[in-house]
């Protein structure tokens, strides 16, 4: 057999290993396929093509593998068990840029899964690999490595405190001043991922001037997922604390913040709106730095224009910010916010939203009577009490619903409302409204009036009160507002028994009335 010949045999068992690789990463694509490779042996087949002769081959194995191990945890933990990561990783450094972002890939894969997985590719040396991808000079090993990254910080604080001991934040603020958009994106992204678990790694990351760059990329004409990623950052850091929050707002992007809640791209409103919330939520003068600069509008329009989960967090926003003092309650009172709660409680269904949409109106009711008589005026007493008494309503609704009841009551004089809430209503929540008519009525003619001819003095009599109890109070000092007899008339069973008297009643003298004394009658005048 000639050279020619020799050569040609292994040039076509080269050829084969390269299309059975490639149509391996093809099948791995769809997860209808990955049943039938892993009954088919397929990771003991690809795991000696890592370390292939042929530069490609090796290439599209790490790819086939990082498909495999990314559908589910079962076959990552198969891969790990084959001993894949060990040689996957040997000599990366001496690889090619693809090889390098394939591996990576198979890092991600594996890590994304659990807590548990993504601690055994630090223990194989992975976070170091991924480091050290991260001070490549390629941009896509950068992106890869910082996807890596991101995939292994953000299951728990441990892991991210892996990351940055690995002096990772450096390297990552790096990424936020590339030139290509992708690599801030993927590196704003893996400094949420860090951030978002405590206020010491958030420092970090702001101690190494994450925050400068991030709102440099927020104010350059970057397209949406850049956006969500760097506010999503932004978040992740000003959520801890008051002082973190203000290092945000010092950055001088906060018209850019609520300029963003108007977005097309529903998702960069969403996070637009989760860092007006971590902002304004820790303290009165960040929630009235928020108001000032026209915060509330903007909310309350995220919320007219929005649906569902978009608007859930400037619900959260605005009940945060009325929270904080009486003041900032009437600034929503007075730009319409009452009145598109109202909306949301009419047209939501979602039991989640709806009780967040019930805490924000109780933080606003709770301080006044002029507070709570926008709450009642709207109406919002009884979609509250029908919210509660809703059988298919969860346990945290129904809490919600009662605790807002409470505020708003204890401080509501409006006897309208008051008055609508007296029938079906359980005796947990009545206490609180014959609390009211027990301030109310000794001192206002008219609500007695009212009281009685819309039926509520009757409604009064019905109700059965323990002794010594505090509804028992109420009721006593209710009916001390009336004469006695009114008392006793509206009474259960009282119109019964004034028949039953007329029905027994014998007269003490019975008077016969002729002629004959009609005549001696007029002759006596």
């Amino acid at each position: 057999m000639t050279a020619r010949s020799i050569l040609q045999v292994f040039d076509q068992y080269q050829k084969a290993r390269l299309l059975f690789v490639q149509s391996i990463a093809d099948l791995a694509s769809k997860s209808s396929n990955v049943d039938c490779l892993e009954a088919a042996g397929v990771i003991d087949l690809l795991h000696p093509l890592l370390v292939d002769t042929v530069p490609s081959i090796q290439h599209l194995a790490a790819i086939a593998l990082g498909k495999l191990a990314n559908h589910n945890p079962r076959l990552a933990h198969a891969i790990i068990r084959k001993d894949v990561l060990s040689h996957l990783l040997q000599h990366i450094d001496k690889q090619n840029k693809f090889y390098k972002k394939a591996a990576l890939f198979v890092l991600r894969a594996i890590a994304k899964h659990s807590p548990e997985l993504a601690l055994i590719v630090v223990h194989n040396d992975g976070l170091q690999t991924i480091v050290k991808c991260l001070e490549d000079f390629d941009p896509g090993i950068k992106e890869a490595a910082a996807w890596a990254l991101g995939y292994i910080a953000r299951h728990n604080k441990n892991l991210a405190q892996a990351a940055v001991d690995a002096n990772a934040i450096p390297l990552l603020v790096l990424c936020l001043q590339e030139p290509e958009l992708y690599i801030k994106q993927i590196g704003a992204s893996a400094i949420s991922d860090i951030s978002k678990h405590s206020i010491e790694l958030a420092q970090i990351v702001v101690d190494a001037g994450a925050i400068f760059f991030l709102a440099k990329t927020l104010q350059s004409n970057v397209d949406a997922k850049a956006k969500r990623q760097v506010l999503l950052a932004l978040s992740s850091i000003a959520k801890h604390s008051a002082d973190l929050a203000e290092a945000v707002i010092e950055a001088e992007i906060f018209q850019d913040i609520l300029a963003h809640m108007a977005h097309p791209d529903e998702n960069v409103s969403k996070i637009a709106a989760i860092l007006t919330r971590e902002i304004c939520k820790h303290t009165f003068e960040l929630a009235q730095l928020v108001v000032n600069n026209g915060g509330i509008a903007a909310l309350i329009e995220l919320i007219s224009t929005s649906k569902s989960a978009t608007r859930l967090p400037a619900i959260m926003a605005l009940g945060y910010i009325a929270g904080h003092s009486d003041q900032l309650a009437v600034a929503i009172i007075r730009s319409e916010g009452i009145v598109q709660l109202a909306v949301i409680l009419q047209e939501e269904t979602d039991d989640h939203i709806l009780a967040v949409t019930v805490w924000a109106i109780g933080q606003i009711g709770k301080y006044t009577t002029e507070h709570a008589k926008a709450v009642a005026i709207a109406n919002l007493l009884s979609k509250l009490l029908e919210l509660y008494n809703d059988p298919i309503s969860s346990e945290d609704l129904k809490a919600k619903c009662y605790t807002a009841l409470k505020q708003i009551l204890q401080n509501c004089m409006y006897i309208e409302a008051l008055e609508s809430l007296l029938h079906d209503v359980p005796p947990n929540i009545l206490k609180y409204v014959l609390g009211q008519f027990s301030k109310i009525l000794p001192v206002d003619a008219r609500a007695r009036k009212l009281f009685v001819t819309s039926g509520g003095l009757r409604k009064v009599q019905e109700i059965q009160a323990e002794p010594g109890t505090t509804l028992s109070e109420y009721i006593t000092i209710i009916n001390s507002c009336f004469p006695e007899e009114i008392v006793r008339y509206y009474s259960p069973g009282y119109p019964d028994s004034l028949l039953e008297a007329v029905e027994q009643y014998q007269p003490k003298h019975l008077f016969v009335f002729n002629h004959k004394s009609s005549e001696n009658i007029e002759a006596s005048l």
